[in-house]
C-alpha cells in the first residue's frame, strides 16, 4: 500500500496538548468533582477515597485527556520532491486561544486537504490520540469538523487515508506501544528529543510560557514522522533534508 502513497499528499501531523488549567486548584469546582472520579480510574484505587494530595498530582495527567485538556500547537508538514531531494517544509498553529488555533488549521484542512481519495494525514499514534483528541475539541469549541476529519460512523477501510506510523510498525501486533524517538534510533533518523520531551510540555507552558520552544519541539516530532514513513516507504532520506519553517 505506501508504494503507490505519493509522499507529496501526505500531511505530517502533531499535536501539543496541556491541562485545560494551570493546576488542580485553579479547576471550577464541578471539573475538580469531575476530575476525582476520573483520577480513582487512572489510579486503578477502586477500594477507598483517594486522599486530597493523590488527586491533585493526578491532575498532571489531565492534558492527555480531551474533555480536561486543550491543545496549544499544531504542528504540520509536507514534503517536497526536488531536483536535488527532498526537503520537509513545516508550519505551526501555536496559541493560548485554542479555538483560534483549531479554527486556523480547520482552514488549512478545508482548503488543502479536502480529498479522501488523494490527500493523506500521517502521524505517529494519531489514530488513538491526535484525531480523536482534535475532532472533540473542535466540537466542543462549535467548529464544523473538516471532511477528512468527520469520520463518525464511518467504516476503518474508509479512512485508509489516516497513515499511523505506530500501527503501521506494529504488523498486527497490539501489545506494545512503541515510541517514536525509538524508531527513529534504529532507523538512523535525528532524535526530536534533543531538547524536551512531552512529559514536560505542560511545565514549558505554564511555567515559562514559551510557546515558541514548544513549536519547534512539535515540528521536530513532525519532520522526525515524515522521515519515518519515508523508511517504510524505502525511499532515500538525504542525510541533511533541508527543513524549511513556513
Amino acid at each position: 500500500m505506501l508504494e503507490h502513497i505519493n509522499i507529496s499528499n501526505v500531511l505530517f501531523l502533531d499535536i501539543e496538548t496541556v491541562s485545560g488549567h494551570k493546576n488542580f486548584n485553579e479547576c471550577p469546582q464541578e471539573l475538580q468533582e469531575l476530575w476525582a472520579i476520573k483520577a480513582k480510574t487512572l489510579l486503578k484505587v477502586y477500594d477507598r477515597e483517594l486522599e486530597e494530595d493523590e488527586i491533585k498530582t493526578s491532575y498532571d495527567r489531565a492534558g492527555i485527556y480531551a474533555e480536561f485538556g486543550k491543545i496549544i500547537c499544531i504542528s504540520v508538514g509536507f514534503v517536497i520532491a526536488k531536483d536535488e531531494g527532498y526537503e520537509i517544509r513545516v508550519k505551526s498553529y501555536a496559541n493560548t486561544d485554542e479555538k483560534i488555533l483549531l479554527e486556523d488549521f480547520a482552514e488549512l484542512l478545508n482548503q488543502y486537504y479536502n480529498n479522501p481519495n488523494k490527500n493523506f494525514i500521517c502521524g505517529h499514534n494519531i489514530k488513538e490520540f491526535d484525531i480523536p483528541y482534535t475532532c472533540r475539541r473542535m466540537l466542543i469549541h462549535g467548529i464544523k469538523l473538516p471532511r477528512l476529519l468527520d469520520i463518525a460512523g464511518k467504516k476503518p477501510w474508509d479512512l485508509n487515508y489516516f497513515i499511523d506510523t505506530m500501527t503501521l510498525w506494529k504488523f498486527g501486533d497490539f501489545k506494545a506501544y512503541t515510541k517514536l524517538s525509538l524508531l527513529t534510533y534504529i532507523f538512523g533518523i535525528p532524535t526530536p528529543k534533543d531538547d524536551i520531551d512531552g512529559s514536560e510540555v505542560g511545565r514549558v507552558f505554564w511555567e515559562e510560557g514559551d510557546l515558541e520552544r514548544i513549536a519547534i519541539y512539535c515540528e521536530k516530532d513532525v519532520v522526525a514522522t515524515a522521515q519515518l514513513l519515508m523508511k517504510y516507504k524505502r525511499m532515500q532520506v538525504p542525510e541533511n533534508m533541508k527543513i524549511e519553517r513556513v
